[in-house]
């Protein structure tokens, strides 16, 4: 899960060269994915361009681009034809975590503005994914992630490297069992007791996760 944000300093600086103007306010940055040939999940934490799944599978050459529905507990997924078309198309959204197959090892960056409201995701009983939003570098840990959740019972995410999903469960003296690290940007796996919302607000604080890597 190496993953980063950084302002892009070196892209302003380059456009201060040529008069170009720019609100000192805002706050331009990337976070990057690397994936392997086979399975990954990526997300969506910057204000970015993409519309659409298919244009996601484009920028990586993706054969498979899904999603979750916790509505119907199952991965709701476009696939690319043998002629290029996209099958179940769908529309994506800042913030939302995605599943990608792709062939070849290439990296995925969500470019662009900081968003000026960060994602709530509706939980329902069950599992859900959900995206570690980029003011929570506080949440270093699978176990705090689950500590902020109410009624979860399972942090995961998903390990390209063995293609399988690393979870992290509570037990019932209410301790995580084989907590991980986690970080901003994060897609994870989440199984709750409790319908609800999280994070209970979508503010944000451009400082701190301007400054958070990993």
């Amino acid at each position: 899960m190496k993953k980063f944000i950084l302002p892009l300093l070196v892209l302003l600086f380059v456009g201060s060269l040529f008069a170009v103007e720019s609100d000192p306010s805002e706050v331009v940055g990337y976070v990057k994915y690397d994936l392997v040939a086979g399975n990954n999940t990526i997300a969506l934490p910057m204000d970015q361009p993409y519309a659409m799944a298919s244009e996601i599978g484009n920028a990586i050459d993706a054969t498979t681009v899904g999603y979750f529905n916790p509505a119907t507990q199952l991965w709701t997924k476009a696939n690319k034809n043998f002629l290029g078309n996209w099958i179940g198309n769908f529309a994506v959204s800042n913030g939302q975590p995605l599943w990608v197959n792709v062939d070849t090892a290439i990296s995925f960056y969500s470019i662009g503005d900081m968003p000026e409201t960060e994602p709530v995701y509706s939980l329902v009983s069950g599992n859900n994914t959900v995206m570690l939003p980029l003011s929570d570098s506080d949440l270093s840990t699978s176990a705090l992630v689950g500590g902020s959740i109410p009624g979860a019972t399972s942090i995961g995410y998903f390990n390209s490297a063995t293609q399988l999903w690393t979870k992290s469960n509570k037990n019932f003296l209410g301790n995580w069992i084989s907590p991980f690290d986690t970080s901003i940007g994060d897609p994870l796996w989440i199984n709750t007791d409790t319908a609800g919302t999280w994070p209970s607000t979508g503010t944000r604080d451009i400082s701190a996760a301007s400054r958070a890597t990993k």
